[in-house]
């Protein structure tokens, strides 16, 4: 292709909210496609275990945290565009040949490296709202995204049902591919540089390894960053776990792309609810008030699973608002987190991405091997991670919650 000069593109605010959601969602799509097929490609390639099966989604997480380490300081000298087409050309590659595989364990290396690779997907649109806003506004536009990105998995397990009905469940990283093909292409034509020239940093391993420290060891970020990562282990949990729950525990059959999806909903909702209401009080007194019912909603969660065992109109209910809740902590702790770092975004964003994901993965891997028949281990893990994310954010605001802080909005490419 000839040499795009990004200087000379324009554009415009919803198509930046649309874009920058369709990278972060291909990772998504990448697991969430897979979960009503699981059986199907354990039964394939004769996996007897049945948690064993859940790890196609739980090594992809797991690679993929590790990998957000190196897409920001890569993004932070050479620029964010060349990571992402790097990022793309590894999904589409990768999908292809995952397409063909006939062992377990290959697949289990190819989900591995696909993860590693495509990381960049994740760190960089987080970088780029940091090129381009600050404080609330950040906040917002990050909710508007969160709001398009979360609809991946309200539509991914039909999705990927549909595509296995017609053509079985390889076709789906065919599809996979497609995707990625087709935001390479909108990226390379549409997206600008954000990174300004007197923001590029240096290759240097010193000078890495001092960008990362500066923006794990802030006390403002940090409590939010781990905190984030408990809540996001949570929802991992109930991913990895999610066809288990809902076709063997609560026996709802075909239903379960339709009532996971139904859940996952209430996350894109509460995202857009978010993004009209952060400028008027603030990502710190929403984001404080959504973690404390969240405690609130989980508590009750472990309480029905005793009252209530198997009834998934208690589960049904407490689950959609909970993820609901979500929409009002993700994108606010990812903002606040990278508010201290304009000039080192993309290494603050590797590295806060690597700890938030790597550490949900694991989080959620521990909770999806601990499924027992029942939804109790899941109710528990829910309550336990939100207080400790609570506990998390009072030690980065000191004790004191609710506090409004003012932050004018800055743009600084242009955006229409």
């Amino acid at each position: 292709m000839p040499k795009r000069k990004t200087s000379d593109i324009q554009i415009g605010r919803r198509e930046l909210v649309v874009l920058l959601a369709l990278m972060m969602s291909l990772n998504a799509l990448a697991i969430d496609a897979m979960l009503p097929l699981l059986d199907e490609i354990a039964r394939d390639l004769a996996v007897v275990d049945a948690n064993r099966r859940q790890l196609v989604v739980g090594v992809y997480t797991i690679a993929m945290g590790i990998g957000a380490l190196l897409p920001g300081s890569f993004g932070d000298r050479f620029g964010r565009r060349p990571v992402i087409l790097t990022s793309l050309a590894a999904y589409c590659t990768l999908s292809l040949i995952s397409a063909f595989l006939t062992d377990f364990e290959v697949l289990l290396w190819m989900r591995g490296i696909m993860g590693l690779l495509c990381a960049g997907l994740m760190v960089m649109p987080m970088t780029i709202v940091r090129d381009i806003y600050d404080g609330d506004a950040m906040a917002r536009l990050m909710s508007l995204v969160s709001a398009v990105f979360i609809t991946v998995p309200v539509v991914a397990p039909s999705l990927g049902s549909a595509i296995a009905l017609v053509a079985g469940w390889r076709f789906i990283f065919v599809g996979l591919a497609v995707m990625g093909g087709i935001a390479a292409l909108w990226v390379w034509f549409r997206l600008p540089e954000t990174l300004t020239e007197g923001n590029r940093q240096r290759i240097e391993v010193p000078v890495i390894v001092r960008n990362m420290r500066l923006a794990l060891i802030n006390r403002q970020a940090v409590g939010y960053v781990f905190g984030a990562a408990l809540l996001m282990g949570g929802v991992f949990g109930y991913v990895n776990s999610a066809q288990q729950l809902y076709q063997d525990f609560f026996g709802v059959g075909a239903w379960f792309p339709v009532l996971f999806g139904g859940t996952a909903a209430m996350m894109a909702i509460s995202s857009l609810v978010n993004s009209r209401i952060v400028m008027r009080f603030g990502a710190r007194r929403v984001s404080h008030a959504g973690t404390l019912m969240f405690i609130g909603v989980s508590a009750t969660q472990v309480w029905s699973s005793y009252a209530h065992p198997g009834n998934i109109y208690w589960f049904l209910p407490l689950m959609s608002v909970n993820l609901g809740l979500l929409g009002f902590l993700g994108a606010n702790f990812s903002s606040i987190a990278m508010q201290p770092f304009s000039s080192i975004a993309g290494a603050a964003s590797s590295v806060q991405t690597f700890f938030r994901m790597f550490g949900a993965a694991m989080v959620g891997v521990l909770i999806g091997q601990s499924y027992d028949g029942t939804a109790l281990p899941f109710a528990w893990s829910l309550l336990g991670t939100s207080v400790l994310a609570l506990l998390l954010v009072l030690f980065s605001e000191r004790g004191v919650l609710f506090r409004r802080l003012h932050y004018p909005p800055q743009e600084t490419v242009p955006v229409r």
